[in-house]
């Protein structure tokens, strides 16, 4: 389904700042080498990811899902002067390549690889995150959000992607896939949860945004 007017988000690419030439040879890199390319980020919800961000401006960011590092390049232009962000995969196949685009854009010594389950190495991680961004494997959204909000200080923020899921969540009950079905029991999950407050952007694919009391 498509959720946004072809008009509506070309005008609003338009009259967004512009993709640097180091993400738009990523955006390229990706689409002529990767399987999966609709997973990246792009142009639009990067710049907002850069631009929420530099308002939060973190001293520690978490991703969760690195892909081909587009959306790790975009958070960690808000990290303040010492910062880090760790971004955990379970395909290291795509590492190597990370790497290369983190060095290129200078984030080599901010940005840490993690290669594995993010629910193994989750609880391993030590240290408060000011910022945390989920888009990884749907159906672990909840036990993703149960995991990192004690690791967030009072202000922080979640943003999880894809929670319109390419209008999925739309369907009948009985139609939903099981990636649709979690996405939409996470949502009303974090919003029945006192402990946050919550607004759904409908950019893109949709990005729910988190902020703990």
């Amino acid at each position: 389904m498509d959720l946004i007017l072809p008009e509506v988000q070309a005008y609003a690419e338009k009259v967004t700042q512009a993709e640097s030439p180091l993400l738009r040879r990523l955006n390229q890199d990706t689409l002529d080498h990767v399987p999966g390319y609709q997973m990246l980020s792009g142009a639009l919800q990067g710049a907002v990811l850069t631009m929420i961000s530099k308002m939060v401006h973190p001293r520690a960011i978490l991703e969760i899902g690195t892909f081909t590092g587009y959306s790790a390049i975009c958070l960690a232009e808000g990290l303040t002067e010492g910062g880090r962000l760790d971004t955990i995969d379970l395909n290291g196949d795509l590492a190597e390549m990370c790497a290369r685009y983190f060095r290129d854009a200078g984030f080599q010594e901010k940005i840490r690889q993690h290669i594995g389950a993010a629910l193994e190495i989750l609880p391993g991680l030590k240290g408060k995150y000011d910022l945390v961004f989920i888009d990884a494997d749907k159906v672990n959204y909840s036990r993703y959000y149960d995991l990192v909000l004690d690791k967030i200080p009072s202000g922080g923020i979640i943003l999880a992607d894809n929670m319109l899921f390419h209008g999925e969540i739309f369907l009948p009950e009985e139609k939903l896939t099981e990636q649709a079905k979690a996405l939409k029991e996470f949502c009303n999950k974090v919003h029945a949860d006192k402990r946050v407050e919550q607004v759904l952007l409908t950019i893109r694919d949709g990005l729910l945004v988190i902020r703990k009391k």
